[in-house]
């Protein structure tokens, strides 16, 4: 059985190789930022997000810590804190899976099949269940009106999720966004 030090330089080294985007932080292969782009298909077509990911010391006996920079709309995901609620990353996690799939299939199918019976954003999850059109509109921002924010239009370009790891970039309050660390239920939420 390989140690857990070389299970994550393998599947780093991996994930560093791949198609992804990935940024280490202070050149620790257990902390890092991978670009993720929406599944085609879905809402979330043409989005970017820039996804901090955390590898505890145990890995891969115990599941990454797996969060959204940027802002997304989605029932499984806490839009201040990013955090992911996926049964697969949190429950489930088996020393089988790796960071590629993460990337390539867990996220992908948690955007393409949102569960609103175990949300993390309530109010995703009941606009999803009440008006599914409306939930799609407000996820992708198809009308340019007041009524939604545009989450991937607003908060999922390029630039967005380039900014919302840049702490110094904190002017513009759509681009900034809560640490995963951040507590603080207290932030002011936009006017939806």
């Amino acid at each position: 059985m390989s140690s857990p030090r070389r299970r994550i330089e393998t599947d780093v080294m991996k994930l560093l190789m791949s198609d992804y985007e990935v940024t280490l932080v202070n050149d620790n292969m257990q902390e890092f930022y991978v670009r993720f782009h929406g599944p085609t298909d879905t809402p979330f077509t043409g989005g970017v997000w820039k996804v901090h990911v955390e590898l505890p010391d145990q890995y891969p006996y115990k599941s990454p810590s797996i969060g959204f920079m940027n802002k997304i709309f989605h029932p499984n995901i806490d839009e201040l804190s990013g955090s992911v609620c996926l049964d697969v990353i949190n429950q489930t996690w088996s020393p089988m899976f790796d960071m590629i799939n993460i990337f390539e299939s867990f996220l992908p199918q948690l955007l393409r099949y949102p569960n609103p019976t175990d949300p993390l954003n309530g109010e995703a999850a009941a606009m999803l269940m009440r008006e599914a059109s409306g939930y799609e509109n407000k996820v992708k921002g198809k009308f340019y009106s007041c009524d939604y924010p545009q989450y991937v239009i607003r908060f999922a370009s390029k630039e967005a999720a380039d900014a919302a790891t840049d702490e110094s970039s904190s002017d513009d309050d759509d681009s900034s966004i809560a640490s995963l660390d951040d507590d603080d239920d207290d932030q002011i939420k936009m006017d939806l």
